[in-house]
């Protein structure tokens, strides 16, 4: 596995790992949905890496994902959509993060989080990495 693309699937875990310490907090489930919006651009510029791809200076999960060079089974478009709007406005005052009826529920953050391992997952397996084995 190349250097830069390890790096990146790390990172992946790491944002996995906080949502894992933090996922019954309902008061941070806003935070849930910044990391999970955070993992799966990680993996996806981690296939991107990999597959010697220059590395957009995009954050957006749609774009990202129709660049890539394979296709992940994703469900649900409307979840990367989401993390994308909670991504952007996180980054400037005011709504930090939230959706147009407040912070995510802790079912979503769920939802979030769950979406967010199933890329990883994938992403692992189209690399030959076991998930379960830690990547750092």
């Amino acid at each position: 596995m190349k250097t830069f693309t390890k790096e990146w699937l790390v990172a992946a875990n790491d944002d996995l790992l906080t949502v894992n310490a933090i996922i019954s907090n309902d008061l941070l489930t806003h935070i849930v949905a910044f990391h999970a919006q955070q993992c799966i651009e990680k993996c996806f510029k981690a296939i991107l890496e990999d597959n010697e791809i220059d590395l957009p200076k995009i954050h957006k999960l749609i774009k990202l994902k129709n660049i890539l060079p394979i296709q992940l089974s994703i469900s649900n478009d409307d979840i990367l959509n989401t993390l994308d709007g909670l991504y952007i406005d996180s980054r400037y005052p005011g709504a930090m993060g939230l959706l147009p009826n407040g912070k995510p529920t802790l079912e979503e953050a769920r939802e979030f989080y769950e979406f967010a391992q199933s890329i990883f997952n994938q992403v692992c397996k189209v690399l030959n990495i076991n998930p379960a084995y830690k990547v750092n």
